[in-house]
């Protein structure tokens, strides 16, 4: 419940800080006393966003604080849910800076302002007079039939399977798309895949290849060099090799003479065992070295294939061609296997689809179930708020589309007058009918939802006399299970609060403030009496008022 609430800074509050009780408290004032701002500044505290215009000293920050007691109610898991360390007394802070940014906290962690709509909407409900409108929307409707069906376990297990229905859905079309796209690209990649499967590319043979046509290209011209230089290495009188083993025995004599002659014809002996392995080489090329004009014809048609590969996927390397041909070989396969995956596709989806059907179904029979009891409730509370023909018929029926709350169409119609036609309840109710109306389902919702704390906003509109004293009375029985606020013009109803209080406008340094104060016994007495009779009390308004009040 609602504890305190402090306003500072916000349009014409200066400073305001005010304790609740629980019970049913009243609020009461003039029309353009500042009982709005009082709902602007709580709304901040729900989550409602900021503005500026809404700032009375734009040099200074606005602060809304309000204080909860939480302790009667199981809201450890909520906080938890949105990382929130959790507190009895949990204190809920909005800060508007002059710079126009917004800040909210709750026991003083900093929260978004999702977080913020998420736990205030488990704490306050503010019941203002455009949201009696919310009586005709289907979504309303729904949550109440919901609550008094206990639906709430169940339509999150729908939800949730619809969320992976309709992701299954999502991929299908997905798939589709990529067949569409596949079908048109498959044949062209096809064909890049046939020309490098064939050109049996393998890492590295591009730089053996063009080795090998250079030595297969220029055979005739390798051939001579390298019979002259068989000549000369082995010439009988000049060769290099017989002039080299003339030099290494005469250095030979040299050796017994000083070691540094014996390092000489070491390296000498080397080189000569040296040359003669490269003659020895030389010689073994001489004999496998032949023209061969049909591989000379096969090397250069592989590299052409090659060169003409890389030119017309604008690369530079077969290890990327390699890579080319990877991907596209995935690319095919993709779209030669898309059908079986469709069809895969299909079939989980058929078998989402049944348990969202059994789910919906569940929901069905659960709302089907609980119609008649709320209807019968509905009725009897209307007839004690002077509507004692009103009728409603909740027609529900079974759809073939997955709605985010099930497989139902809803419709709430309403008769006022017996014997009349049931008709929408937009059409069919009149807007003192519609706050009627709103009180009795608020009235029913409070004995199914765990809401600490609920602020109706003048929900006695176009009512008067004993349907304002029946009004008053549910709102006490409400009470008595949470804590209640209304906002009234009526008398009848501002007698029944545990607590009254009173909005109102004072001049303060020529400058216009709206205050709430608690009001004492006899300052209520006088307050219910101008709500009688006007500015001007009289005593017979003064005796009505303390007889209401009894």
């Amino acid at each position: 419940m609602l504890t305190s609430l402090t306003i500072k800074n916000y349009a014409l509050i200066d400073n305001l800080q005010v304790n609740f009780n629980n019970g049913l408290t009243i609020i009461t004032g003039e029309t353009g006393a500042g009982k709005s701002i009082l709902l602007g500044g709580l709304s901040l505290i729900l989550g409602k966003r900021a503005d500026m215009s809404h700032i009375n000293d734009t040099s200074k920050k606005c602060i809304i604080e309000a204080n909860f007691d939480l302790a009667n109610y199981n809201l450890k898991p909520l906080f938890k849910a949105e990382d929130l360390d959790y507190e009895v007394q949990t204190i809920i802070r909005r800060e508007i800076l002059p710079s126009g940014k917004s800040r909210a906290f709750v026991n003083d962690t900093p929260v978004n302002l999702n977080s913020l709509q998420v736990l205030g909407a488990q704490l306050l409900d503010i019941h203002s007079q455009h949201q009696t409108l919310q009586l005709t929307n289907d979504d309303f409707q729904f949550q109440v039939i919901d609550a008094l069906a206990e639906n709430s376990i169940e339509l999150s297990n729908y939800q949730s399977l619809r969320r992976s229905y309709r992701g299954l859905k999502n991929e299908l079309i997905a798939l589709n798309d990529l067949k569409s796209e596949a079908i048109k690209e498959h044949d062209y990649n096809s064909y890049l895949l046939k020309e490098l499967n064939e050109a049996q590319l393998v890492n590295g043979e591009l730089e053996s290849l063009e080795e090998e046509y250079e030595t297969l290209n220029n055979i005739e011209e390798i051939k001579e060099k390298l019979r002259s230089v068989h000549h000369i290495l082995s010439n009988d009188e000049l060769g290099v090799l017989k002039s080299l083993n003339e030099i290494k025995n005469e250095f030979a004599k040299l050796t017994n003479y000083a070691s540094s002659y014996k390092e000489m014809y070491d390296r000498i002996e080397s080189s000569t065992i040296e040359l003669n392995d490269v003659f020895s080489e030389i010689e073994n090329a001489q004999v496998q070295l032949e023209a061969d004009p049909v591989r000379l014809e096969v090397v250069n048609t592989k590299l052409v294939q090659i060169h003409n590969l890389l030119q017309k996927h604008v690369v530079s390397t077969i290890e990327e061609l390699i890579n080319i041909k990877n991907d596209l070989s995935l690319k095919v396969s993709l779209s030669e296997n898309l059908d079986e995956r469709i069809s895969q596709k299909e079939s989980e989806i058929e078998k989402a689809e049944q348990k969202l059907n059994s789910s919906a179904t569940i929901l069905h029979d659960k709302r089907m179930k609980i119609i008649p009891k709320l209807t019968q409730q509905l009725e009897d509370l209307l007839k004690t708020l002077g509507m004692p023909n009103a009728k409603f018929d909740l027609d529900l029926q079974k759809v073939d589309t997955f709605y985010s709350n099930g497989k139902d169409d809803l419709a709430f119609l309403f008769s006022a007058n017996k014997g009349g036609q049931f008709n929408a309840l937009k059409k069919a109710a009149s807007g003192g009918e519609l706050s009627r109306i709103m009180l009795a389902i608020k009235s029913i919702l409070a004995k199914y939802t765990q809401l600490p704390t609920i602020m109706f906003d003048e929900i006695d509109t176009g009512v008067s006399g004993e349907i304002s004293n029946k009004m008053a009375a549910i709102m006490q029985q409400m009470s008595k299970t949470m804590q209640v606020f209304t906002i009234t013009h009526l008398p009848q109803i501002a007698a029944k609060g545990d607590t009254h209080f009173k909005v109102f406008k004072e001049d303060v340094n020529n400058l216009t403030q709206t205050q709430l104060i608690k009001l004492k016994p006899e300052e209520r007495i006088v307050e219910i009496a101008q709500m009688l009779g006007g500015s001007n009390v009289s005593t017979s308004a003064v005796e009505h008022a303390k007889q209401l009040l009894n």
